[in-house]
This record gives structure tokens, sequence and C-alpha cells, in this order.
């Protein structure tokens, strides 16, 4: 009978999931050739090929897919059972990963996380930011418990347990043009002003490209971001405008320093807040304590 070497599959899984050798070597603080060295010795205890080199790197085949699957699924049987075993101690160690859309950065760290830290000062938390896509990936791959992310695409590996509505909306300076209409404006409106959008793997400009379809519009943007702080400071230097959920701006709108103005569009009108896990994965008693949280702290968020 087969046996898999568990450090093997380590080793194997962190360069597909990186996308290389080199940067798994990196990663475990190994040479390259000893990377290669156990997966290649994986394969023949195993008897198949477990990855395809391209230019870009390595991807895992069809047994390397069920490799991977072993492998998350024996990690988070794994931390179940430490879990249940820390929870016999009444949450007094555990540990949770979040992934995070940028976005939520000020409302989380400001609301919700410095109440469970109080509720839970042994639990330990990493938090990974990042666009939707990456985010999504990161929670059907178990290498984050939970995720926060504004409108996800509909994904079968994902159950959203509370969901937020807020709608896009022109993030504008003080005294811009579009203020001058004193009430909500259209689209096109907007497409006469230089505007800097996301990069394609946000949902936000996702949401965008949506309603630019239906419109028969297209914006060009002269700057395109992975940051909503760049966005941001973008419009406060009156170098034009964006388009985000207001939540987004709510320090700079009540300060006085940008001004958030309604887009009178159906699509843009649809945006939300998922708070998601991967369907399937049973949470262990501190993701579930942050997961409990989150939900009550979504259902206040705009109060």
């Amino acid at each position: 009978m087969k046996d898999i070497n568990d450090k093997r599959v380590m080793y194997f899984y962190e360069a597909v999931t990186l996308g290389t050798i080199r940067a798994a070597a990196d990663k475990l603080d190994v040479a390259p050739s000893a990377v290669s060295r156990q997966i290649t010795q994986l394969e023949e205890e195993l008897a198949c090929i477990l990855i395809e080199r391209n230019r870009k790197g390595v991807c895992a085949t069809e047994a390397g897919r069920v490799l991977l699957r072993y492998y998350r699924e024996t990690t988070s049987h794994k931390e179940a059972c430490l879990a249940d075993i820390e929870s016999l101690q009444g949450l007094k160690s555990g540990h949770v990963s979040l992934a995070l859309g940028e976005g939520f950065i000020g409302e989380v760290m400001s609301r919700a996380l410095p109440e469970f830290q109080k509720a839970y000062p042994n639990l330990t938390l990493s938090i990974h930011i990042a666009g939707t896509n990456e985010l999504i990936r990161r929670v059907h791959e178990d290498e984050a418990h939970i995720g926060v992310l504004f409108h996800p695409p509909h994904n079968e590996k994902l159950r959203s347990h509370q969901i937020s509505s807020h709608p896009l909306c022109a993030i504008v300076p003080p005294d811009h043009p579009l203020t001058k209409l004193n009430r909500p404006i259209e689209l096109e409106e907007i497409l006469p002003y230089q505007i800097a959008l996301q990069e394609k793997e946000f949902g936000i400009r996702q949401l965008i490209a949506v309603a630019e379809f239906k419109h028969r519009v297209r914006f060009s943007p002269c700057i395109t971001v992975n940051s909503m702080s760049i966005l941001k400071e973008f419009v406060r230097s009156d170098m034009g405008v964006t388009i985000l959920p207001e939540f987004i701006v709510r320090r700079e709108v009540t300060d006085g320093h940008l001004i958030s103005l309604p887009i009178v569009d159906p699509i843009l009108s649809s945006g939300e807040i998922h708070l998601v896990t991967r369907i399937g994965r049973q949470l262990t008693e501190a993701p579930l304590a942050l997961l409990n949280h989150l939900q009550t702290w979504m259902k206040h968020f705009d109060q």
C-alpha cells in the first residue's frame, strides 16, 4: 500500500499555490533544488505526475489536484482537532485567518475587531488584504477561514452568512461641477471627467463593468490602481473622480474632504457586502466566534 509523505506534500502544495518552485523555496527557506527533489520523490512514490511546468511556473495535474484536496482536508481536520482541545480551555487559545478587502480596513479595525479582541484576548488573527478574486481563492483553498468581500461573483463553493446592501456612488472633491446639480446623477454625467478606477480583479470594478455594458459606455480611467487609499487621494487632490461605496470614504465625507453623490442606476445600486466561508468547511471554535461577531457587526454596519 502506498504511503503519503506529508512533508513532501507540503512542498508540492506551496509550489502549486505560489506558482513557482522558487517562490515555494523562498517561503520554506530552502533551496529551489530541495523543493524540486521533494516533489520528484513524491511523484515516484505515488507513481504519477503531479505538476506541469510552463513558462509562468508550475500547475497541478489532475492527480495533483486530488493531492491538493487531500492536503487541505488533512490540514483542516488537524486544525479542527487542535481547536476541539483548545475549546475545552474556554477559547484561551486559537487562531483565525481573515481575508479582507481593503475598503473594510477602517470599519473592521475601528469597530469590529476591538470588541472581538476584548471578548477573546487570547485569540490571534492573521489578516490578508487583496482584491476580490484573490480573497475568494484564499477562502476556497482554506487559506482563510472567513472572507469579507464587496459584491463577489456567484460561487457554488462559497456560503454567504450575511449580506449588506451598499450602492456605488460617485466620489468627487468639494465644489466639483457635479455637486452643483443638487440631485442624484446619471452614469453618463460622469464620463466627461477624469476618473480613477480599481483593477479588474476587484468586485467594485466588475460591477462597474456590468453597468458600462448595459449603458453601452466605457470609462477610460487615467489611473488604474489596486489601492483604495490611492483612489481617495486622487479625488482629494482634485485630480478627478472615482466610484466607490460610500462607507469607504465615510470619514473623509464627514470631515468635508470628499463628497459622495448617489448614482441613478439599478446595477450600481445593487452593490453588496458578503461575509463568506467555504461551503463544507466546519469552522472550529475560534473562527466561529469571529464569524458570529462579524455577523452582528454587519447588521449594524450603517449605525
